[in-house]
């Protein structure tokens, strides 16, 4: 299997307008963007609280773009199911949240989403290392979960190529998404590690350029790094 992947931009929300919610995701499509990550935070795994699955469901018939669901809170299996309900086509869970992270992410494939697992820079890949074949996405934090517009953490580079290695060892048909202070400045250190789904927010949000432009060069320089 090639260590090359599609390059995905998902931006995420927790950088836009959150009183035109809906107008900003409608931006986000038509800039091109090939998901909509949104950062579920419930003031206890992180010091932040954000939004839940009313919202998102209120968002949802406005786009075609498919939805990631972020899901950093504690004991998440009982909230699931709603995020199905909401629309979201994957649902990312933290390894360090969940008592049962097996039975966690087959609950999440039989709601008919794809199931998905997050490390905090803490983590180790060997965490994981038993339910890579469950899983859909596995997603690498190089910021400390909670706030955007972090300082990106370098040294999270060889956890990626790591698990990329490991993902390519067993055939598996995995992406690996990155996401904290990815921006023009790191992407291509990033990528160059093995991801290739990237979550991005305040420098897409903050580019003067605008949304459209900022999603191309971030794609651009992205499948640079590929080649």
């Amino acid at each position: 299997m090639s260590t090359n992947r599609p390059i995905a931009i998902s931006p995420s929300v927790l950088s836009a307008d959150f009183a035109k919610l809906g107008d900003e995701c409608l931006a986000l499509e038509k800039a091109g963007a090939d998901r909509i990550h949104w950062d579920v935070m419930d003031g206890v795994f992180v010091p932040n609280l954000t939004i839940g699955p009313p919202v998102i469901a209120a968002v949802r018939p406005l786009v075609a773009t498919p939805f990631e669901a972020h899901l950093m809170v504690v004991k998440p299996d009982h909230l699931l199911g709603a995020y199905a309900e909401a629309g979201c086509q994957t649902l990312i869970v933290h390894a360090e949240a969940c008592d049962h992270l097996h039975r966690t992410l087959a609950a999440i494939a039989d709601l008919g989403m794809h199931p998905a697992v997050s490390l905090n820079p803490h983590t180790p890949v060997e965490a994981i290392v038993n339910v890579l074949d469950m899983v859909d996405l596995v997603l690498i934090m190089t910021v400390n979960p909670g706030f955007g517009g972090q300082r990106y953490i370098a040294s999270m580079e060889p956890k990626i190529r790591r698990l990329r290695s490991l993902i390519v060892e067993r055939d598996l048909d995995i992406d690996i998404e990155v996401d904290g202070g990815v921006s023009a400045a790191t992407v291509t250190d990033v990528v160059t590690a093995g991801a290739n789904v990237l979550v991005s927010g305040s420098a897409l949000f903050g580019d003067d350029r605008g949304l459209e432009p900022a999603i191309a060069a971030l794609r651009g320089a992205a499948v640079a790094a590929q080649t």
